[in-house]
């Protein structure tokens, strides 16, 4: 296998990982929060976080670098128009990660803390929430966008 294509497989299985990994931890947190169970959101809020870290926020930073490598040796030009949308709508999904993970590092520290306090969970939490669910719409979309503009690679001006 020569190097375009081991950087193309790379690039399109971390795509898979970040979008997978994002999609099914926002998933697991959601339905841990709808339990209300503090002690359930908590266990199940240190998982998504690490999980995030570990395979979201990764192939979040191999997506780029990859990115650039398969642009530049395949011979597009950096400025096409379907580029600048994907890099666009990919700077919109990361400029949402980001606080999401910051969210919900918060929400789980605070499903700890009512967990062990034996309270429920404080409003600051519902808070914390409808803003993680809030941004992660989208992120969601923005990773859709950015798989159609690889595939369909259409001109837009």
């Amino acid at each position: 296998m020569d190097l375009y294509l081991l950087v193309k497989w790379v690039h399109v299985l971390s795509s898979t990982i970040l979008f997978g990994f994002g999609a099914g931890t926002a998933w697991y947190l959601w339905q841990a929060h709808r339990t209300r169970d503090p002690a359930t959101i908590a266990s199940v809020g240190r998982m998504v976080v690490r999980a995030d870290w570990i395979f979201t926020g990764t192939s979040g930073l191999v997506q780029p670098a990859s990115g650039v490598y398969l642009v530049l040796r395949a011979g597009w030009p950096p400025d096409a128009s379907w580029l600048v949308a994907a890099y666009g709508l990919y700077a919109l999904a990361f400029a949402c990660w980001v606080p999401v993970v910051g969210l919900q590092i918060r929400a789980q520290r605070l499903a700890q803390h009512a967990a062990d306090s034996g309270k429920p969970l404080p409003p600051e939490y519902g808070r914390v929430m409808r803003a993680w669910f809030a941004l992660g719409w989208p992120a969601f979309l923005g990773l859709l966008g950015v798989f159609w503009l690889m595939i369909a690679k259409p001109a837009l001006w």
